[in-house]
């Protein structure tokens, strides 16, 4: 495990960062901006369990949360995957169990909704956009060079797992969802 021993550095003054690897890039380059796409959505994520109200799910969220880290340092450089954190296949896995046992507790639905409700569920929303936001800037990346398939699938089924807890905060707080009326 990296450990931190001074935040401020100077070393990022010139515009320019450092991967994992030692090389250094422009901040604003596509693979920084993929990286803080991330940090944005642990962010958001962090939010999102301070206002959750169902200690199961803050508690998956923090997991989430790790794995953000994870994810964000396989974009951070080319380092052996012996020599790094990756996300495991079974991570994949519990995102879609999550995701499919919700569905079938929560039920089918009929029409768009309109994010909001509670504040943990209208939380949960906004990290589910975040979260669709970091995935294409990944995908951005990727058409330009290696990803880790791993990332962009994790977040593709990442913001329908945060879809979900969004509902679920809402159900279980008794707040009937806004549907979208169409015109």
């Amino acid at each position: 495990m990296p450990r931190i021993t001074k935040v401020t550095t100077r070393r990022g003054d010139d515009g320019k960062t450092d991967l994992a690897d030692g090389r250094r890039v422009w901040k604003d380059s596509k693979r920084i901006q993929a990286v803080g796409a991330l940090d944005e959505l642990n962010s958001a994520v962090g939010w999102a369990r301070s206002e959750c109200r169902n200690p199961d799910v803050a508690a998956r969220l923090l997991e989430i949360q790790n794995d953000l880290l994870c994810a964000g340092a396989m974009l951070a450089g080319r380092l052996p995957k012996s020599k790094g954190p990756v996300l495991a296949p079974s991570r994949m896995e519990f995102l879609e169990r999550e995701t499919a046992a919700l569905q079938e507790k929560l039920g089918p639905l009929e029409n768009f909704l309109l994010p909001g409700g509670t504040p943990g569920a209208a939380a949960l929303h906004l990290a589910r956009a975040v979260c669709r936001r970091a995935e294409r800037v990944v995908v951005a990346l990727a058409r330009v060079t290696a990803v880790a398939p791993a990332v962009r699938i994790y977040l593709n089924r990442l913001s329908d797992l945060l879809f979900q807890y969004a509902r679920l905060d809402n159900q279980e707080s008794g707040r009937t969802e806004s549907v979208w009326k169409s015109r």
